[in-house]
């Protein structure tokens, strides 16, 4: 990895990514309207569980709130979050997402030169700078849903797409999927075209290491779109169509161990 983020960086992405997402919402015309993407939620549940996030994030850094012990029960905890709402009203969400989010950058931009740290999903002690990487995840993936169902253009900055990608690492080796890695051994060098970002998964018997210190010869290295990458982590675009659009590229000693990659970890 070359390209060094501040934690200005992060908040500066997170603003932008939080208004971005707002002003998609709020120009719907039909907040009912279903996601494929995320069967079972429409437009404003998917505004309801994201405008949870910032005030959720707050708490956390706070020594506070709540937190999926399991990533394979965070199915049950968002839907929790979604049926609990104190209101269904786009204005009324929207605004609370922003007005919370200003909140939690506000307290991110004050932190001293030792960063807290905070429990997060998947029971993970995770930096609280670096978590601002997943809450922009949460506020371009859902995004992204949102305007795949309403035929929305959501253009994705490469450089966003790493920052998310480093955030995320911070609780991916909680998302190893035990079932599909038992056994694994391998490891992966991913790069990120355009934005010289590149990091090292390293499986061992089925447990993840992202960046070792001194990783193995890599068994498969993988050429990647940042948004595609971003994509095909969350269960969003399939590796298959990646690779047969070019978007995706993989050599070595096992260049089939591309393919199955996203198998590896539970649904984001």
């Amino acid at each position: 990895m070359t390209q060094m983020y501040s934690r200005f960086d992060y908040i500066d992405a997170a603003r932008a990514a939080g208004a971005q997402f707002v002003a998609l919402v709020t120009g719907i015309v039909d907040p009912e309207t279903r996601l494929p993407s995320t069967p079972g939620w429409t437009v404003t549940d998917c505004l309801g569980h994201v405008s949870t996030a910032p005030g959720r994030y707050l708490e956390l850094v706070r020594g506070d709130g709540m937190w999926s012990g399991n990533a394979a029960d965070l199915a049950d905890f968002n839907a929790k979050q979604i049926a609990n709402l104190v209101s269904r009203d786009v204005r009324v969400l929207s605004a609370t997402l922003l007005d919370d989010l200003e909140e939690l950058l506000d307290t991110v931009a004050h932190f001293g030169a030792q960063v807290p740290k905070m429990h997060f999903d998947g029971d993970r002690m995770i930096r609280a700078d670096a978590a601002l990487g997943i809450l922009i995840g949460e506020f371009v993936v859902h995004g992204h849903d949102i305007a795949c169902a309403v035929g929305a253009p959501w253009p994705v900055d490469p450089q966003v797409s790493a920052m998310i990608a480093r955030g995320r690492h911070q609780i991916l080796p909680s998302w190893v999927d035990a079932d599909a890695c038992a056994g694994h051994c391998a490891t992966y060098d991913i790069r990120l075209r355009g934005c010289d970002e590149s990091f090292i998964y390293e499986f061992t018997d089925g447990r993840l290491e992202i960046n070792p210190d001194e990783p193995r010869i890599p068994d498969v290295h993988i050429s990647v779109d940042p948004t595609t990458a971003l994509l095909t982590g969350y269960g969003r675009s399939s590796p298959m169509w990646a690779a047969l659009t070019g978007r995706a590229f993989a050599w070595g000693g096992k260049p089939w161990l591309a393919a199955g990659l996203p198998k590896k970890f539970l649904p984001a």
